[in-house]
């Protein structure tokens, strides 16, 4: 999906700006959406953060987003803290592709597996956008060679040839959570899976798909990742093997 994808995010200052070596959110507020985002849904998202006692300018986030079930999900914690609460559940307005990974350019996929977000695009054509960090080094050893596809965002709008939609009212709330994250210090880790990766729906999975043997497997190095936030609500550590295959340490 075609972004302005803007490259100022860490890197750049604005013109003009008295401040000396003004904060992430500080920048992101040069910009008119960001500003009108504030105004809508500023109050709305220090409430829900008070309310979880997250402490509003310093906390991290962590986003779970399951393509059957249609949702996303926004979790929070304390940076002195190991375990994360939901703050908010938000459904995709639009989606598109069926289960299963993306593998190239234009196959209308949106991706699974684990991610961190690495931009923020303020202007971009869907109201807000930030960027899901595919094609990570596990889609590398799979996808196409030469056009494995990229700017997978969540974004406004309701639209969607592979990236996650969730409108255009939510997306001003959903932005917020996550620029006023990153402005903490740390990665924002976005986790795509399939389905709940419950034992009852993994068994689901593995009956509906069960002369796909590539894909079960792709499914079985997810499971664990998902298992682990389950039960204990605190990241997984997932590496990626030579061989492309994620590893929950």
């Amino acid at each position: 999906m075609k972004h302005i994808f803007l490259a100022f995010i860490t890197l750049l200052g604005f013109g003009g700006f008295a401040q000396t070596n003004p904060s992430f959110y500080t920048k992101q507020l040069q910009f008119p959406r960001v500003r009108e985002a504030v105004k809508l849904k500023g109050k709305a998202v220090e409430d829900l953060l008070k309310s979880k006692g997250i402490n509003t300018q310093k906390y991290d986030m962590y986003i779970r987003a399951f393509k059957k079930e249609r949702v996303l999900e926004v979790w929070v914690k304390n940076q002195e803290s190991a375990q994360y609460t939901l703050a908010k559940t938000y459904d995709f307005c639009a989606t598109t592709g069926v289960l299963g990974p993306k593998r190239r350019s234009g196959d209308r996929q949106m991706p699974e597996g684990f991610y961190t977000v690495n931009a923020f695009n303020p202007q971009s054509e869907y109201i807000l956008s930030f960027r899901v960090g595919y094609p990570n080094a596990s889609d590398l050893k799979f996808a196409d060679p030469v056009n494995p596809g990229d700017n997978i965002f969540i974004h406004g709008s309701c639209l969607t040839i592979g990236c996650i939609p969730v409108g255009d009212e939510l997306i001003n709330e959903l932005y917020l959570f996550a620029i006023k994250a990153k402005n903490s210090g740390n990665d924002i880790p976005v986790h795509i899976f399939p389905t709940k990766l419950s034992d009852d729906n993994y068994n689901a999975l593995k009956q509906e798909f069960s002369t796909n043997n590539d894909l079960i497997e792709f499914w079985s190095w997810l499971k664990p990742g998902y298992q682990y936030f389950e039960t204990t609500h605190k990241l997984p550590k997932v590496t990626i093997a030579s061989d492309g295959k994620y590893v929950v340490n």
